[in-house]
């Protein structure tokens, strides 16, 4: 399973390589890394989104922001799945998360026994 996280914090990518080390040595997933919304779709036009299972992206950052590229994904990559992370627990984000289509929301820190269980069902 490929999959592509996207966080403006670079320290994000150590973090999921730690949490999912196991799973990456095995080959059960691999991840791709983009420190922007921009970084990510451009990925996804030239990379094609077939590969790609699974999107867990940020909400808050500079330029686009996660919410603008979960639309932007649903409209045209309906196949890629669209987890949305965030470090504030914000209703207003999460409405607009589920009327753009987001397939989960969770809050930082990430449970990643939690998000394992969703991934990996």
């Amino acid at each position: 399973m490929k999959m592509i996280v996207v966080d403006d914090e670079e320290d994000v990518q150590l973090l999921f390589k730690q949490k999912f080390r196991k799973e990456i040595k095995s080959g059960q997933v691999e991840f791709y890394f983009a420190l922007s919304a921009q970084a990510a779709l451009e990925y996804l036009q030239n990379k094609g989104s077939k590969e790609i299972s699974l999107i867990l992206s940020d909400i808050n950052m500079p330029g686009m922001n996660g919410l603008e590229l979960l639309k932007i994904i649903k409209q045209n990559f309906t196949d890629v799945k669209v987890f949305m992370m965030t470090a504030y627990s914000d209703i207003q984000n999460q409405q607009t998360a589920i009327e753009y289509e987001a397939d989960d929301y969770m809050t930082k820190p990430v449970d990643f026994e939690a998000l394992k269980a969703k991934i990996f069902v």
